[in-house]
């Protein structure tokens, strides 16, 4: 969440494969303006508090998508480079760079290629710090700020009782940059994820008036401008020091292969910290009056495939279950989860769309919950348009569309979709896309109408060959003689499985029979679901469905 991020924008506009919005200028302008203006706050945030109210991926993306949309309508990019004044800011002794960041392997070994000496390190997820050590003592800790100056951080730091206070030999008059981190003994990051460590620590440095023991934070040292030339002298006296996790979690590496298997092992291995990816550095480094924020091409970084992703909505649709709950999806531009590309989330109830209020063009955060379904956890941003789509009109609920009627396909489409499904009939290749064909095709007055049907009015609907229609006719037919609790199913009775073996019942003179009372001796019928029942088994629509099976000749309704 740093302000001189901004400047890899471009770089990671090439990660959101994004198409350009149709907008016109005037709105082109308003709609870069606002996000521009939203990141600025962000980086004044980081700058004044050290984190801020979106994560570092939520960050980058909408950063690159402000850089798409610049590139978009030829916007010149604008740097935030005035940042608000800190109380008791300091300049640091050597200006942090900050690391490029990577793509892929194949951005990994183009940057290998032309340099000498690398290593691998895990980029542990806290909030980067100077250490300034005068004649053996800790004289100063400053935050990262810009890179070119940052807060007096010293009087929180020394509190940090794993944080040597004295050092001796090259280091006592020595400059330190590294990670002041949330200890989390046996954290795997693939398990457990990033815990909002970054923010945690911010908050444990910069809250005011409370001096609350920060036995918690350790410090992860990965640099030292002007340092000992050679990586491993740096790191051993690193480590006699008591700075001794750099040496532990530092690996020497000449091929992209070594590179991806750290990453790999960092990403499944218990670690004492959180980490968002590895760090890959050159060991011979420019000296320290050379470093500059965003000009440190001897270190780069390969993160993590994030877990979240910030998604654009194309657009907004809604669907009615056969049950008449209806439920909003959004079309996404697509992204990629883990090996998943993701085009469409579900977002559930048209109540929860409303809470969440977005619409097309706005962004939401995006993962994967259990067996890899999409899941919407967050509206990200909002953009000046907030013209809505309507949901579909009308009173549907478990009881209506049985028959078809203005209004009622999507309803009805539903539930003949259930009646074909493996819980029911069983009817493969009768999906969704199949039922629409039929209903395109022939005459629909009830749920069941495809019983009336002959073979050759199956066999001439277009786009089913007449191989396909004379089965299809055969599966109509031999339904009329399935068991009857399927056809008990195939109405969508509101009855627990359990309950309907229990109950023994073969017609409808049977179950329509029952009261509340006898529904309640079922298990799993409480006093609400028996009165339910009574209610749809002698509700008019299902009598007359009830009929029509009759005349039909269906098992149980002669």
């Amino acid at each position: 969440m740093k302000a001189w991020m901004m400047g890899l924008g471009w770089l990671l506009v090439m990660q959101v494969q994004a198409s350009c919005p149709v907008w016109s200028a005037a709105r082109a302008e308003q709609e870069i303006a606002q996000l521009q203006g939203q990141i600025a706050k962000w980086n004044a945030d980081y700058w004044r508090q050290g984190a801020s109210g979106v994560s570092d991926g939520v960050y980058d993306q909408l950063t690159a998508r402000l850089a798409q949309w610049q590139h978009c309508f030829g916007a010149k990019p604008v740097e935030s480079t005035s940042l608000p004044p800190l109380h008791d800011a300091l300049k640091h002794p050597v200006a942090h760079t900050g690391v490029r960041k990577l793509a892929d392997a194949r951005a990994v070994e183009q940057w290998m290629q032309d340099k000498a000496e690398l290593w691998v390190q895990p980029k542990v997820d806290g909030v980067a710090v100077t250490l300034v050590y005068r004649h053996g003592q800790l004289y100063q800790a400053i935050s990262r700020g810009d890179g070119l100056v940052g807060e007096d951080w010293t009087d929180k730091v020394r509190q940090i009782p794993s944080l040597p206070k004295t050092v001796q030999g090259a280091l006592a008059n020595s400059v330190l940059q590294g990670e002041i981190f949330l200890r989390a003994e046996g954290h795997v990051q693939r398990k457990m994820g990033g815990m909002n460590a970054r923010a945690k620590v911010a908050g444990m440095l910069m809250r005011q008036g409370k001096r609350e023991p920060l036995s918690a934070l350790s410090l992860f040292i990965w640099a030292w401008p002007d340092g000992p030339a050679a990586m491993s002298e740096r790191l051993a006296q690193l480590s006699a020091s008591g700075f001794e996790l750099a040496q532990r979690y530092s690996h020497r590496v000449s091929r992209v292969q070594e590179v991806a298997n750290w990453r790999e092992h960092w990403l499944t291995t218990p670690l004492p910290f959180a980490t968002d990816g590895i760090v890959i550095r050159q060991a011979k480094e420019p000296a320290g009056a050379y470093w500059q924020p965003t000009q440190g091409t001897w270190v780069a970084a390969w993160k993590y495939e994030p877990v979240t992703q910030v998604a654009q909505v194309n657009g907004i649709h809604f669907s009615i279950g056969r049950s008449g709950k209806v439920s909003v999806v959004a079309e996404l531009e697509p992204v990629k989860l883990d090996d998943k590309l993701v085009r469409r989330v579900n977002v559930g109830s048209v109540a929860r769309w409303r809470r969440l209020d977005f619409t097309v063009g706005d962004q939401l955060l995006v993962s994967l919950a259990g067996q890899g379904i999409p899941r919407l956890d967050s509206v990200v941003w909002r953009g000046q348009d907030r013209t809505k789509p309507n949901p579909p009109q009308g009173e549907y609920h478990s009881l209506t569309c049985y028959f078809l009627t203005d209004g009622c396909r999507a309803q009805f489409l539903a539930r003949l979709n259930w009646l074909s499904s493996p819980q029911v009939f069983n009817l493969e290749g009768l999906g969704e896309a199949g039922w629409s064909r039929v209903m395109m095709a022939l005459p629909f007055d009830h749920l069941f109408s495809w019983l009336e049907w002959q073979a050759a009015q199956l066999k001439a609907i277009p786009g089913i060959a007449p191989e396909r229609g004379e089965q299809l006719w055969h599966r109509f037919d031999m339904t009329r003689r399935q068991p009857f609790r399927l056809w008990v199913k195939a109405l969508g009775a509101p009855l627990p499985e359990t309950a309907l073996q229990a109950s023994g019942d073969t017609s409808w003179q049977q179950i329509s029979a029952r009261d509340e009372l006898a529904w309640q001796k079922l298990p799993g019928i409480g006093r609400e679901r028996a009165r339910r029942l009574v209610t749809f088994f002698h509700h008019p629509t299902i009598v007359a469905l009830a009929d029509k099976l009759h005349m039909l000749g269906v098992v149980g309704f002669d």
